[in-house]
């Protein structure tokens, strides 16, 4: 009898003792996490499938279903997990050596809920992959399932990694759903079942792949739409044309009559130095920023309409440079907002080109021209797959080319007095705090001149870490009677080592 109620006793206490760990779990999140990573590694870690983990700079959302579908055959990476880069050859490089996540983006959000969108020039416009689904139901997707074909398959296609690297980042299955895409676009096949079982989130990193690679796609819109059934499977994919696409061999003839036109200027030119910098200097020269530009993710707006936004400048440099045989990549990340930018190999490594951002009002500049990645340290982040691409470290052709002084504006130009410039990162923030205190509108723009590049590296550095928030932005935020504030922000570098920032403030009220 003493036995059996020491048992019992014993019993009790684990059923407290379990109690007690459910009730700490269930008010301790970070806990239960942890529990449930070591109880099923398979779930986090290595065991996460690419295209649903969250990475670096990705919402971080958990995917809504729980088990990869492609089990052993797949591997633990799903589609896009590790870039085989042992079958990549890259320039001047060893092949397995992969760019890691750069920095986070700035803060957005603050207890005061003011945040900062900022950038050197304030030219951007990248538009992420857009997405688009709906689930269907199971007798929906039996009837796609007997009626809806695969369309071209592309099981016939090539595609060297030199060249298009983002293919070489997909496992097989990924590559196969990848041809398949990529052939249906060029026959503007719209919907057709996937040569592969595929999830929804999966799908994104594919189709993602297939744009960053194909500049020559510009009748593809960026975005697409899946039907997927309860389990997450899709059923359908559904491919979005623009307008080029009702007459696209006409479209396709212009398109290459004006790359042609820049390709026979460049193959004039004696070594490949010489003809990245004509491609660089003539679209620069030949192109405008536009926010409202026609097809403005498209190569097309760029070298066909000349008004596009940084997604037209970078896929019209790819495409001709890829064109004269030269490796060039499209590099996608944050540069104060969604941004996009090129990776172009030569004999010694690769480097940074953002011709964007070096086409301004006044000149062609070179400061984002064949840049390392440690001189867009303070600028440009990548994202997405892009951060799979091979680091820029080449050294020989880096910061060969100097600014036009001539290009620049002098403060005499600005209406700015030389007691006006701003010599210390107090007095820009003393400013702003005033401008921005006494403001009589919701929406407003000023701008202020400081000097000097160390200056500017402390200015940048403030904005990168978030610490203008309480230097200045919250309490002036509060002085304006504001319970939100959203700066914008560029930079025009001037002459005499000076720098106009320009600020677009919108405020919110309570």
């Amino acid at each position: 009898m003493k036995l059996l109620k020491k048992f019992l006793f014993f019993l009790l206490f684990l059923f407290a003792l379990f109690t007690t760990f459910v009730l700490v779990c269930a008010f301790n999140p970070a806990l239960t996490r942890r529990v449930a990573d070591f109880l099923y590694p398979e779930r986090t870690g290595e065991g996460m499938s690419a295209a649903g983990e969250a990475q670096e700079g990705g919402s971080g959302e958990e995917a809504p279903w729980e088990e990869p579908i492609f089990g052993d055959e797949a591997g633990a990476d799903g589609l896009s997990g590790e870039s085989n880069p042992e079958d990549v050859s890259y320039p001047g490089r060893d092949a397995a050596d992969i760019l890691e996540p750069g920095k986070t983006d700035p803060e957005e959000s603050g207890p005061a809920r003011a945040y900062v969108t900022a950038g050197i020039t304030g030219r951007n416009g990248y538009e992420p992959i857009k997405e688009e689904g709906r689930e269907i139901e199971e007798e929906e997707a039996r009837q796609l399932d007997e009626e809806l074909g695969y369309g071209n398959t592309g099981d016939d296609l090539t595609f060297d990694p030199l060249f298009y690297p983002y293919y070489a980042m997909l496992d097989e299955r990924g590559q196969r759903l990848y041809r398949q895409i990529y052939a249906n676009a060029n026959d503007l096949y719209e919907a057709f079942a996937p040569v592969e079982k595929v999830r929804v989130g999966e799908l994104t990193d594919v189709f993602a792949a297939v744009i960053g690679d194909h500049p020559e796609l510009f009748f593809l819109n960026t975005a697409y739409y899946c039907k997927y059934r309860r389990s997450g499977i899709c059923a359908e994919i559904d491919l979005s044309f623009n307008r080029t696409a009702q007459d696209l061999p006409r479209e396709q003839t212009v398109f290459w009559q004006s790359a042609d036109e820049i390709i026979n200027g460049a193959l004039a030119l004696p070594d490949d130095y010489a003809r990245e910098k004509y491609v660089h200097d003539t679209l620069a020269e030949r192109i405008t920023y536009d926010l409202s530009a026609e097809m403005s993710q498209s190569a097309y707006s760029a070298l066909v309409n000349g008004r596009t936004v940084c997604a037209g400048y970078a896929r019209a440099f790819q495409y001709i440079m890829q064109r004269l045989g030269i490796p060039c990549y499209y590099c996608t990340g944050y540069a104060g907002e969604s941004h996009a930018w090129n990776i172009v190999g030569m004999e010694d490594g690769y480097y940074n080109v953002d011709v964007t951002w070096d086409d301004t009002d006044g000149a062609i500049l070179y400061d984002y021209f064949n840049r390392s990645d440690s001189d867009y340290a303070d600028t440009h982040s990548r994202r997405e797959l892009s951060v799979k691409l091979p680091p820029c470290n080449g050294e020989r052709y880096r910061g060969l080319e100097q600014n036009p002084e001539d290009g620049k504006r002098g403060i005499e130009e600005l209406g700015i007095t030389p007691q006006q410039v701003l010599t210390t990162l107090s007095d820009y923030e003393t400013d702003c705090y005033d401008r921005i205190a006494q403001a009589d509108s919701d929406s407003f723009i000023f701008a202020n001149v400081i000097e000097g590049e160390e200056l500017l590296g402390l200015w940048s550095g403030e904005y990168q870490s978030g610490a203008y928030k309480e230097r200045f932005l919250e309490s002036a935020m509060r002085a304006a009677g504001a319970d939100y504030c959203e700066l914008r922000l560029s930079v025009e570098e001037l002459k005499e080592d000076r720098y106009l920032i320009t600020h677009q403030v919108t405020l919110g009220y309570p």
